[in-house]
């Protein structure tokens, strides 16, 4: 496992999602990510403090430099719960819930983000303007209506599969309707 690679790839990942995505300060973007896939694990199986550290700090640098807000997504024993700075809950109303991610109950990324957060809070979901999820942990659920599959460069973090979006507004209307045109990188 060469960690620093990881942090490369983490950081060539997100710095294009963001790029492509056209994130804009003070919008969200969630990441879900399991450590035992970037390890070449089976998802749940052998999470990775190391990974997770070297992952949340390239998160953080990146997501700091462009002011957009960080939202890590739980593991399903949270029900895919995500950890926000309190900040962001205020300012977009979202509802905390109490619970303390762990380990084995939370996943490895979701631990660290406690950990680090400067006032970690959880809540139950969020509907982000962009996403990242590394080794198939399903983010689609916390993404905003319409979510675009965004193609990038990079294909994996570690071992791990990278599928990531972006969103869009939703087209209304019908036959006379008008829309604004949208890049679809």
């Amino acid at each position: 496992m060469d960690l620093e690679e990881i942090r490369l790839q983490a950081k060539s990942a997100l710095e294009e999602l963001i790029s492509i995505a056209g994130l804009k300060r003070g919008q969200i973007l969630v990441i879900g990510c399991s450590t035992s896939e970037v390890i070449g694990s089976i998802i749940g199986t052998a999470g990775s403090k190391e990974v997770a550290a070297v992952l949340m700090k390239s998160f953080r640098e990146i997501c700091d430099t462009y002011g957009i807000y960080l939202a890590i997504q739980c593991c399903e024993h949270l029900n895919r719960a995500l950890i926000v700075e309190s900040e962001v809950a205020e300012k977009y109303q979202l509802e905390i819930v109490s619970v303390v991610p762990v380990a084995h109950a939370g996943g490895s990324l979701g631990q660290r983000a406690m950990e680090e957060f400067c006032d970690p809070v959880v809540v139950e979901t969020i509907s982000a303007h962009a996403g990242l999820d590394i080794g198939a942990t399903l983010i689609g659920m916390h993404l905003k209506h319409v979510a675009v599959p965004v193609r990038l460069q990079i294909r994996q973090i570690g071992q791990a599969i990278l599928i990531a979006a972006r969103t869009r507004p939703k087209f209304i209307g019908g036959s006379r309707a008008v829309y604004k045109k949208f890049d679809d990188r």
